[in-house]
């Protein structure tokens, strides 16, 4: 069977203010539609997805700003899936990186957190004072973070929000993070574990700051001459863009090259020594050439899968491609003029995507995709939270289906070859038999006599030392009490 071609595509979402915008996936290297989802009406931080992985489907998840509905749309039809109605509107969303939970913010300050697969509602609280403006899961999903129109950060644990033995107890964040005194604007997680990770958090106080979650402290500030209101994070953690409202995009290089060709990193000063990010150094200067003027409001950016190049959706509708090395402009695309760019991600075309559906997948000559790769579950989500619905909830998983020239097929000798490596470790030999056991007792007892032996010896240096040290002490004490006895008599005849 033929292995699927992998493609890099562009997926953005426009927001026309007239009219309801789209979602649209694009070719890289042309700019060409590869499919489009209609009829949704999202401002930045209120759209995400998840990836077709694991042998189902992924999905398409959009809150709209004028009413509270989330609409879901799967890759394999053009059209709306599902419309959920909620119990308010939702300022901003975010889903983890497996599509197991859904979570979003209000203007209120409050956050809800879903379960996609059978939508109950785990948990809703007050997380914070005002709006809450973005939402992010770490790449593992084991936590949350949430910026505010209050200044703050709160990082919350996704194994307490789901605990029902801490229903009934105050939701508590795993830490805060306090140091912006304007609203937050953007926030990007790097990968790794949950609690390894580093943070960066943009603000309308024109700084950038970068986190430790693991010490809970503020590494770095960026101080740019204006305000910030979308950053993007290279995966190697090396560079970040940050964009202002004027269109101007700077790059941040958060190490720096010595004489000998050693790169050192940059910042560590916290809030106390922060870094100023500007052009004072005249308009040939270093700075001058990391900045990136695009002429019209920026409203989010993105890496592409390679990290070469930088994602740019400004607030006409245009998409740019710009090369990360010398910031040239590579492509524009500009089928979406007319409404601001509200969503911008780079990942692998969906095998499954509506209309560029793979025939290697037509293994058993089923027209449809979803008997090959089934729709990932999604059920309308609860208003309010329902204890009965919890206690009824059952885990479900999905197993790998038994079908001749499956894509998925994992047969019995391949399965027997791998715990075979796994439980004999990587010198046995996969097909054969694990090494003898009474060999290996063998060969332990040979050398618990040779430390034995050697200890033997260590304690009998240690006695004689011991032995010497103790006739030399009796010695000295010896001579002292015949020269006090001496002396004694010496004044007794004078």
């Amino acid at each position: 069977m033929q292995a699927q071609q992998i493609q890099e595509t562009i997926v953005c979402c426009s927001s026309p203010s007239a009219s309801t915008g789209s979602i649209t996936f694009h070719d890289t290297r042309t700019g060409a539609a590869l499919a489009t989802f209609k009829q949704t009406n999202a401002r930045a931080h209120c759209t995400d997805l998840v990836e077709t992985r694991d042998g189902q489907g992924g999905f398409i998840l959009s809150a709209q700003q004028d009413k509270p509905i989330l609409n879901v749309y799967n890759y394999q039809k053009d059209q709306i899936t599902l419309k959920i109605v909620l119990s308010e509107k939702l300022a901003c969303i975010a889903v983890d990186p497996h599509g197991a939970y859904c979570a979003g913010g209000t203007s209120q300050g409050r956050i809800y957190l879903w379960e996609t697969s059978s939508g109950i509602l785990f948990n809703a609280w007050d997380a914070h004072y005002r709006q809450v403006n973005v939402l992010c899961f770490t790449p593992d999903g084991s936590a949350l973070i949430s910026g505010s129109d209050d200044s703050s950060v709160s990082v919350w644990s996704i194994a307490r929000l789901v605990d029902d033995d801490l229903q009934a107890e105050l939701v508590t964040p795993y830490c805060t993070l306090s140091d912006h005194t304007l609203p937050i604007t953007d926030i990007v997680c790097s990968f790794g574990t949950f609690p390894t990770n580093r943070i960066l958090t943009s603000s309308l106080d024109h700084s950038v700051k970068v986190w430790d979650l693991s010490t809970q402290t503020l590494l770095s500030t960026f101080q740019f001459p204006k305000a910030i209101t979308t950053i993007a994070w290279d995966a190697t953690e090396r560079i970040f863009f940050a964009a202002s409202g004027d269109g101007s995009i700077h790059q941040v290089n958060l190490f720096s090259q010595r004489e000998d060709r050693f790169s050192v990193a940059v910042g560590g000063g916290g809030a106390a020594d922060p870094i100023r990010i500007g052009d004072e150094s005249g308009p040939t200067g270093p700075t001058k050439k990391r900045l990136i003027s695009v002429g019209e409001p920026v409203t989010i950016m993105a890496f592409s899968l390679t990290g070469s190049s930088l994602l740019v959706g400004t607030e006409g509708g245009l998409v740019h491609s710009y090369d990360v090395a010398s910031h040239q402009l590579l492509r524009t695309i500009s089928s979406h003029r007319g409404g601001a760019i509200t969503f911008l991600r780079s990942i692998l075309k969906p095998v499954d995507l509506v209309g560029h559906i793979s025939l290697s997948l037509n293994v058993n000559g089923s027209a449809d995709a979803k008997d090959v790769i089934p729709v990932r579950p999604i059920q309308p989500l609860q208003r309010i939270k329902d204890a009965k619905s919890r206690d009824a909830h059952e885990v479900t998983i999905m197993l790998p289906t038994a079908r001749s020239g499956y894509a998925f097929e994992y047969s019995e000798q391949v399965l027997l070859e791998d715990y075979a490596f796994f439980a004999h470790g990587q010198g046995a030999d996969m097909g054969g038999e694990p090494p003898s056991t009474n060999a290996r007792v063998g060969e332990l007892e040979v050398e618990v006599a040779k430390l034995k032996e050697q200890l033997g010896k260590a304690k009998a240096i240690n006695d004689t030392m011991w032995q010497g040290i103790v006739q030399r002490l009796v010695e000295n004490e010896g001579q002292s009490s015949e020269d006090d006895e001496q002396h004694r008599r010496k004044r007794g005849r004078v």
